[in-house]
């Protein structure tokens, strides 16, 4: 990001080391500055500006959208893309589709929707603007059982080597709708995971707002009936909230397992859950309950997938400007268990902190296929002279496994030990 490269999109392909597998002898010898073995380029993308956000495509992983310094959302064939030798100069690659309908830079609030191809972002021109791209995606490409060589691709392919100054030159596509709601820039966005029409967003304006694209570009306003016969109560709930934290909201995630919970983060350190069908108690923000572990401004929040332990859908993450990514489970606050055994200083509800970067932790994301892996990225520019960081890391499974399982592991060690001392 210092200009001596062009600014690039990089595939890779990763080996994740399998849990308990990692040494002593290997861990001694881990090098920081080092390029890691497990890591290897797969392929090199030009991006036209800088890459503020990228997020994948559930119904194909072979299509990415990003932001950049503009107006415009970029979509990409990481497939059908050519791969690029990243030299000073060199012409940028061309987008296979350009998403249009900002009317200012969008840098940050970008989601794909996990039912339908839909992509959502919003921007300085305080807008949410929604986009179908299922019109522009052969059957081949979102066909999760045709490989990906296999052909099929977003309206037209480059040609080896072609590239493009502007990304202006691609295609381009119109948005479903612009919904306009929030008083200053919109920071982040999210799909309900059980619905393509409805999303969220928040924003500098302190506001975290709901929509339905099926009932109109404007804030969604629902009217609710008591399932009760004998109370037939009919009430306005309201799907917005004017002061959701006490300064500007940086992130917003909605509970894939409860699509009644919404988190958010702020810059006021805190993150706060929400449930939809009560946001506001006489016209103020209610949060379910307020996360107080960060000494700086949240930067993304993330409730984990971990579609192979129902159990742990109370587990979700945050990251900060003050270099901490914690994991959180809402599950066990206020619990017994969780006062017991976790230090009486520690916030409730946190059980872990990743505390690795070197300075603001700006992204993450949880390894649906990969128990408790996470992969997280920091943005270490004064303290490593340029770029930023990638990691890949696990946490031990001693720490979100039953307590009475590690006490009984525990134990089988100590004996193990006592009999190995025995004999000696």
């Amino acid at each position: 990001t210092d200009g001596s490269v062009p600014n690039t999109l990089v595939i890779a392909n990763c080996e994740v080391v399998k849990p308990r597998v990692a040494a002593a002898e290997h861990i001694s010898q881990f090098n920081e500055e080092a390029r890691s073995p497990f890591v290897k380029k797969y392929k090199t993308i030009i991006h036209p500006g800088e890459v503020n956000r990228i997020r994948e495509l559930p119904q194909s992983s072979r299509i990415v959208a990003t932001h950049t310094d503009s107006p415009d959302v970029l979509i990409w064939d990481v497939e059908a893309q050519p791969n690029r030798h990243a030299v000073l100069g060199a012409t940028h690659s061309r987008p296979d589709l350009i998403l249009t309908g900002h009317q200012d830079n969008a840098e940050f609030a970008l989601a794909m929707c996990p039912t339908e191809p839909y992509v959502l972002s919003g921007g300085k021109d305080k807008s949410v603007v929604l986009w179908s791209i299922q019109d522009h995606i052969t059957t081949m490409a979102t066909d999760p059982t045709k490989s990906p060589g296999s052909g099929g691709s977003i309206i037209k392919q480059n040609k080896p080597g072609e590239g493009n100054d502007k990304a202006a030159d691609g295609p381009s596509l119109g948005p479903r709708g612009v919904f306009c709601g929030h008083e200053d820039t919109v920071e982040d966005v999210t799909f309900c995971p059980s619905s393509a029409q409805e999303f969220c967003s928040v924003g500098d304006d302190s506001c975290l707002i709901l929509w339905d694209a099926r009932v109109g570009t404007g804030p969604t306003v629902k009217l609710e009936y008591d399932a009760t016969p004998s109370n037939p109560l009919q009430k306005l709930v309201e799907s917005s909230v004017e002061k959701a934290h006490n300064a500007d909201l940086h992130c917003v995630d909605w509970n894939p397992h409860d699509d009644n919970l919404i988190l958010t983060g702020s810059a006021d350190h805190t993150v706060r859950m929400f449930d939809r069908r009560n946001l506001t108690s006489n016209g103020i923000g209610s949060p379910i309950y307020k996360f107080e572990g960060h000494k700086a401004a949240v930067l993304c929040v993330q409730v984990s997938n971990l579609i192979w332990s129902p159990d742990k859908s109370s587990v979700f993450g945050s990251s900060a400007e003050d270099g901490l990514l914690n994991i959180w489970d809402y599950d066990k606050v206020g619990k017994k268990v969780e006062r017991a055994s976790r230090s009486p200083s520690a916030p409730a509800g946190l059980f872990f902190q990743h505390a690795g970067h070197r300075d603001k932790v700006v992204d993450f994301h949880w390894n649906a296929s990969d128990p408790w892996t996470v992969v997280s990225v920091s943005d270490d520019c004064d303290t490593t002279g340029g770029g930023g960081t990638l990691q890949i890391w696990r946490m031990s499974d001693l720490i979100y496994r039953p307590e009475e399982e590690v006490l009984a592991e525990l134990e089988k060690f100590k004996s193990h030990v006592i009999s190995c001392a025995t004999k000696a």
